[in-house]
C-alpha cells in the first residue's frame, strides 16, 4: 500500500511539474511574441517617421528647385529674348488659323441599351420546373416585366440622343457664326495691318511708333510676373526710337537662397540669398532688359527706319519729394544700329556690355534710387514739355472747363479710367476716376479749384463728405493755390489727398502736359500767408567720398528724427530711405546721388519748418553705413563727410560741418539737430558717434525695431 502510495504522488508531482513546464513555456512564447511586437511597432514608427522627414525633404528640394530655376530665368533673360521668334511683318500679317470645332461632351452619343444584357435577362426555369404551370406563368411574367424595362430605358436613350443632336447642332451653328465672324475679324485686321505697313514703310511717325509699341508689348518669353507698360515716341529728324519701359522691382530676385528642413523642430527654413547676390541679381535683370528690347526692336526694324534706340528702365515706386507713387528710372541706354549690330550677345556679360555701351545703372537699383533718362518720350519732336514758360497755357486764365478736362486727362495718362461730370450736374464731383486694379481699385473722386487764394479748410471737409456720399475709395483736391497748415492736418488718416499749384504743374509735366501758374510754378498761392511760397524750405546736404579710405565703394543712409523729449512722436517721424517723408511732408529724404564731375556722393534733406507739429521740439539727423551686408563698414573707414545747409526763413544763419570720422569704429553718427529757439529754430552739430548703426539709431530714439 505504501508502494502504491508513492507511485500515486510520484505520479502527482510528475503532472504538476508538466503543467508548471508548459505555463511557462507558453509564458516566456508570450512574452517573445510581445517583444516581438514591440520591435515590429517601433519598427514601423521608424520607417514611417523616415518616410515623413523624406517627404519633408522632397518638399524643400521642390522649393529650392523652384528658387533656382526662377534664378536661372533671371540669368537667362537676354538669351531668352535672342530664341524668342522676332516680331515682324511676316508675323503680323500671317492669318490666324480658326480654331477646330470641339463639340466636348456633346460629341459622345448616348449609348442604347443592350437586351441582351444581363441586366435584362431572365433565367428560363429547367425541365422540370416547366411542367410545373405556377413556375411557367412566373416566368412569364418576370420576362414581361424585363421587356418593359428594356422597352422604356431604350426609349429614354432615344429621347437623350435626340436632345443631344439637337443642342450639337445648335452648338455647331454657333461655332459657324463664331468662325465666321472669327474670319472676318482676322481680314479686318489684316487689312489694318496692311496699312499699318504701307504707312510704316512710308516713314510716317505715328506709324512706326504703333508698330513699335504693338510689337514690344506682345513680346512673348518674358518671365512671370514682368510687366508689359510702355510709352514710345519715333524722332523722325533724328531717326530715334525712345522708350520708356516698365521693370519689375527689386522683390523679382527671391530673397531666399535655398529651403532647408529642420527635424528637430519639424519646420522649413529659408536660407537668405546674400545682399550682394541679391543687388547683382537685380542688375542684371536691369541690364539684360535694356539689352533684350533693343535686340528686338532693331531685329523688327527689317526696312532700316531706325539708326539708334533710346530705353529707360522704371519701375514704380515713392517719390520721396511729393510722397506719392511715381516711374523711377533706374537705368537708361542709348544704343547705336551701327555698334550695337557687332555684338555677341549670346556671349556677353549683360552688365559689363551694357556700360560699354554708354548706359547708366542705379547705384543703389534695390532703393529705386534714380538716373537721369537720356531723353523721355515727351520730349521728342520739340523742347520739354511742361517748363512753366510763357508760351504754357496760364492755369489761372484757363476756361473752367478746360481746365476740369486737364485733370481728367492727366489722371487719365497715370492709368486711370476717368470721365468728367461738368456737364451731368453731379454736384461735388469734377472728375470721377476709376482704378481698374482688381484688389486695390475702386472709384476716385476728383475736385478742381482754380484759386489764386488758399484753399479754406471748408473744402477739404465738403471732399470728405462728397466721398462717403459716392461710395468712393478717396478724394483728391487739386488747385492751383494751396492749402493751409489745418489742411493737411485735417486729413491724417483719412482718405483725402491734396495736390497744390506747384505740384500740379510737376504732375502735369511728367505726362507731357502743358500748364504754368501766372509767371510761372511759384506763383501758386500767391495772396496768402499760408500758401506755400518759394525759398521757405532748409535745405540740407550730407556729401562724402564715394570710395572709403581702403578703397571700397560705399554708400551711406541719412535719416531724421521728429524728436518731443528726446523720443520720436511716432514711428511715421522717423524719416529714412523705405519711409522718405514725415506724415505731414514737413522733412523730406532725397534720393542720394553723384556729385558731377567729382568722387563724391550726396544726400539731400529739405524741411519745412513752419509745418511741423507744435508737439516737435528738435529734428535729429544722422548718418548711418549701408548694412544690407554685414558687418557694416565703420565710419573710421569714410573720409570727406560733410554738412551743408540752405535756409529757409526762420532756421537761423548758415551752418557747415565737416564731420571728423577718423578712427571711428562704429557704424553711425549723430550729425546734428535743429532745435526750437527765441521763437525760430537754429542747428547745432553734434558728431556723436552711436553703436549697432541704423538699428542703435531707431532704438535711441525709440522707433519699435522689430
Amino acid at each position: 500500500m505504501l508502494a502504491v502510495w508513492a507511485e500515486a504522488q510520484r505520479q502527482q508531482q510528475r503532472r504538476e511539474e508538466a503543467r508548471w513546464r508548459a505555463e511557462a513555456a507558453q509564458e516566456r512564447r508570450r512574452e517573445r511574441e510581445q517583444r516581438e511586437a514591440q520591435r515590429a511597432a517601433a519598427r514601423n514608427e521608424r520607417e514611417a517617421q523616415r518616410a515623413y522627414q523624406q517627404s519633408r525633404e522632397a518638399e524643400v528640394a521642390r522649393r529650392t528647385a523652384e528658387l533656382d530655376t526662377r534664378v536661372g530665368e533671371l540669368r537667362g533673360l537676354l538669351a531668352a529674348g535672342l530664341a524668342a521668334p522676332a516680331f515682324g511683318p511676316q508675323a503680323l500679317l500671317a492669318p490666324s488659323a480658326v480654331p477646330p470645332f470641339d463639340p466636348g461632351p456633346l460629341g459622345e452619343p448616348v449609348p442604347m441599351p443592350d437586351q441582351a444584357s444581363a441586366h435584362y435577362f431572365v433565367p428560363p426555369p429547367d425541365e422540370v420546373q416547366a411542367r410545373n404551370p405556377g413556375v411557367r406563368r412566373q416566368y412569364e411574367q418576370y420576362l414581361a416585366q424585363a421587356r418593359a424595362r428594356f422597352e422604356q430605358d431604350w426609349y429614354a436613350a432615344q429621347a437623350r440622343e435626340a436632345d443631344r443632336q439637337r443642342r450639337l447642332a445648335a452648338y455647331h451653328q454657333e461655332y459657324l457664326a463664331w468662325a465666321e465672324r472669327f474670319r472676318h475679324q482676322d481680314q479686318e485686321r489684316g487689312a489694318r495691318t496692311e496699312e499699318l505697313l504701307r504707312r510704316l514703310r512710308a516713314g510716317e511717325p505715328e506709324a512706326v511708333q504703333e508698330y513699335f509699341t504693338a510689337g514690344l508689348y506682345a513680346s512673348a518669353a518674358w518671365p512671370e510676373g514682368f510687366p508689359h507698360r510702355l510709352v514710345a515716341a519715333f524722332d523722325t529728324a533724328g531717326r530715334q526710337l525712345v522708350v520708356d519701359w516698365e521693370l519689375p522691382g527689386p522683390d523679382v530676385v527671391p530673397a531666399a537662397g535655398r529651403v532647408r528642413y529642420v527635424k528637430s523642430d519639424d519646420r522649413e527654413a529659408e536660407v537668405a540669398r546674400p545682399a550682394t547676390e541679391r543687388k547683382a541679381l537685380y542688375r542684371g535683370v536691369l541690364a539684360q532688359s535694356a539689352l533684350r528690347v533693343v535686340a528686338e526692336v532693331f531685329r523688327a526694324d527689317r526696312d532700316g527706319l531706325l539708326d539708334s534706340v533710346v530705353v529707360n528702365g522704371f519701375v514704380p515706386g515713392i517719390d520721396p519729394a511729393t510722397g506719392r507713387e511715381a516711374e523711377r528710372f533706374v537705368s537708361t541706354l542709348t544704343a547705336a544700329r551701327a555698334g550695337f549690330a557687332g555684338l555677341a550677345l549670346d556671349r556677353v556679360d549683360p552688365v559689363e556690355c551694357f556700360l560699354g555701351l554708354g548706359g547708366r545703372l542705379s547705384a543703389r537699383p534695390e532703393r529705386l534710387d534714380e538716373v537721369r533718362p537720356d531723353r523721355r518720350p515727351e520730349t521728342v519732336g520739340g523742347s520739354l514739355a511742361g517748363q512753366g514758360g510763357e508760351d504754357e497755357p496760364d492755369l489761372f486764365e484757363m476756361d473752367p472747363l478746360d481746365f476740369e478736362e486737364l485733370i481728367a486727362e492727366l489722371f487719365r495718362l497715370r492709368g486711370f479710367r476717368v470721365m468728367t461730370t461738368a456737364r451731368s450736374g453731379d454736384v461735388g464731383v469734377d472728375v470721377v476716376a476709376e482704378d481698374l486694379d482688381p484688389v486695390t481699385g475702386g472709384t476716385i473722386v476728383i475736385q478742381a479749384k482754380r484759386y489764386k487764394k488758399t484753399v479754406p479748410p471748408t473744402a477739404v471737409r465738403d471732399l470728405e463728405s462728397t466721398v462717403r456720399h459716392h461710395g468712393a475709395i478717396k478724394g483728391i483736391l487739386v488747385t492751383t493755390a494751396g492749402f493751409g497748415r489745418g489742411s493737411y492736418s485735417y486729413i491724417e488718416g483719412k482718405p483725402l489727398a491734396l495736390v497744390s499749384g506747384p505740384e500740379l504743374v510737376e504732375l502735369l509735366a511728367e505726362q507731357g502736359l502743358r500748364g504754368r501758374l501766372g509767371g510761372g510754378a511759384s506763383a501758386a498761392g500767391s495772396g496768402s500767408k499760408e500758401a506755400e511760397p518759394a525759398g521757405r524750405e532748409t535745405a540740407l546736404t550730407v556729401s562724402w567720398q564715394s570710395r572709403t579710405a581702403g578703397g571700397d565703394a560705399v554708400e551711406l543712409d541719412v535719416t531724421a528724427f521728429l524728436c518731443a523729449g528726446g523720443r520720436v512722436l511716432s514711428d511715421e517721424h522717423f524719416v529714412f530711405f523705405n519711409s522718405p517723408q514725415d506724415p505731414d511732408g514737413a522733412v523730406r529724404l532725397h534720393p542720394t546721388r553723384s556729385v558731377p564731375g567729382e568722387p563724391t556722393r550726396a544726400a539731400r534733406l529739405t524741411l519745412d519748418l513752419h509745418r511741423l507739429p507744435v508737439a516737435v521740439e528738435e529734428v535729429v539727423v544722422a548718418v548711418s553705413t549701408e548694412e544690407e551686408e554685414p558687418p557694416a563698414v565703420p565710419l573710421g573707414y569714410v573720409h570727406g563727410l560733410a554738412v551743408a545747409a540752405a535756409y529757409g526763413p526762420g532756421a537761423g544763419g548758415p551752418a557747415e560741418w565737416a564731420g571728423g570720422t577718423g578712427g571711428v569704429p562704429d557704424s553711425a553718427m549723430l550729425l546734428g539737430a535743429f532745435r526750437r529757439a527765441d521763437g525760430g529754430w537754429e542747428f547745432s552739430p553734434s558728431g556723436r558717434a552711436v553703436t549697432n548703426g541704423l538699428a542703435g539709431l531707431a532704438t535711441a530714439f525709440g522707433v519699435a525695431v522689430e
